[in-house]
């Protein structure tokens, strides 16, 4: 008899061992599922809420671990053949973008900014390094909204006589072209963002 009631409190532990596993399996399935779903809309609203920040504040740098992770998110972008042709040079020294304001017409706005990034393409590795190089500038964009940070895109290719004033600023080989000059900084007051969803300009399979 005694035997058989340890038995019987032994499948009860069992039982409740089992039910308790279970409900922790579960716990965790929903914890992780709501953390993808974080991940997700973190993401999408990152992407929603990018916008060009022209405006910013002169005195607050941006920190070297910032200036990392916008550079490694730069070169996270998808490359043909993985080829990978991008150069960044990252611009902090006063002098220079002060020089580059006063040379590129819509890059006034590097009198401001603290950091400026130039994002090159090697001609010599590739013929459409242009188009990787929009990727990577994307990539930079989106990072730097992610760190609630602010930026915009001033092109310098395909324009001459911006790129020659990039090309003698910074003083690049002449395999290396630059494609866009990106002043970045701490927003200065309210920045809105364009809603630029049209569904005009969606197609599914026809015109």
């Amino acid at each position: 008899m005694k035997n058989k009631r340890v038995i019987i409190y032994q499948v009860i532990c069992l039982l409740l061992l089992l039910v308790v596993a279970v409900l922790y399996v579960r716990q965790q399935r929903g914890t992780t599922e709501k953390s993808m779903t974080s991940v997700k809309e973190t993401v999408l609203s990152v992407i929603n809420n990018r916008k060009s920040v022209r405006d910013f504040i002169p005195t607050k740098p941006v920190s070297k671990e910032d200036i990392e992770s916008i550079v490694k998110a730069g070169m996270a972008a998808p490359s043909g053949k993985d080829i990978r042709p991008w150069e960044i040079v990252v611009i902090e020294d006063r002098a220079v973008l002060d020089a580059m304001a006063a040379q590129l017409p819509h890059a006034k706005m590097l009198a401001q900014s603290p950091l400026a990034m130039v994002v090159c393409g090697d001609t010599s590795q590739s013929s459409y390094w242009y188009l990787d190089c929009s990727a990577v500038t994307e990539n930079i964009l989106l990072a730097v909204e992610a760190l609630e940070l602010g930026a915009v895109w001033t092109a310098a290719y395909p324009y001459e006589d911006r790129m020659n004033a990039v090309i003698q600023s910074i003083n690049l080989p002449e395999h290396i072209l630059p494609l866009c000059v990106i002043p970045m900084g701490y927003p200065k007051g309210e920045q809105k963002v364009k809603d630029k969803y049209d569904e005009s300009k969606i197609h599914h399979n026809k015109w």
